[in-house]
């Protein structure tokens, strides 16, 4: 029997191969009507422990709540997360406010020894990796 990325990921093998992060991601979430932010809560060790929708929005925005986000991370002992949305427009391309949500989250997650690994936006034409697109605080 094969599993499929979803199935490996919530077996909680390790996240140590970014294309199938992001094709589950694509799979997941490219194809929505309205924006929705997951954020993929990791261990110490990069396994995943929880994939959760946090927000979701309208055709052009969902707000990214850095504090809730965090407060969740807590209860769940992560040590990491990876933070996804998706752009109902199909252009993935960021824009100034998803990278300055990227950068308050990824500073105050340092402030409680969590790390934000990335941010990925998907959509219809591909995806984005803010890691490669700007730098994190």
């Amino acid at each position: 029997m094969v599993l499929s990325t979803k199935d490996k990921m919530l077996d909680r093998t390790y996240l140590s191969n970014a294309t199938d992060v992001i094709e589950y991601l694509v799979v997941a979430m490219a194809h929505l009507p309205i924006e929705e932010v997951r954020v993929l809560f990791l261990d110490s060790k990069n396994r995943l422990i929880s994939d959760e929708v946090v927000s979701r929005g309208t055709i052009s925005e969902a707000p990214i709540y850095p504090r809730e986000i965090l407060k969740r991370s807590l209860a769940l002992d992560a040590s990491a997360l990876i933070l996804a949305h998706n752009h109902p427009s199909g252009d993935p391309k960021p824009s100034d406010g998803d990278v300055e949500a990227t950068n308050r989250l990824a500073k105050a997650g340092k402030a409680l020894g969590l790390t934000v690994h990335d941010h990925i936006i998907v959509g219809s034409e591909g995806w984005v990796s803010l890691r490669d697109w700007a730098e994190f605080e």
